[in-house]
């Protein structure tokens, strides 16, 4: 182990392989809000800690 993390700077660094999905379709769900059926829903994180939903649309908040 080198004692500086300049140690061993003349070297190539070797690089990372690309990262690739399990599938190369994964399915995706969306989420649609249930007063006017628009799928324009941003997720937010809750009072408790919990995930909840709003529409950008209508304002329409639910967990």
């Amino acid at each position: 182990m080198p004692a500086s993390i300049l140690d061993g700077a003349d070297r190539p660094v070797a690089a990372a392989a690309p990262c690739r999905a399990a599938a190369p379709f994964a399915a995706i769900t969306l989420l649609t809000c249930p007063s006017c059926g628009s799928s324009h829903v941003a997720q937010v994180l809750g009072d408790n800690g919990g995930v909840s939903y709003v529409c950008t649309a209508c304002g329409r908040s639910w967990s």
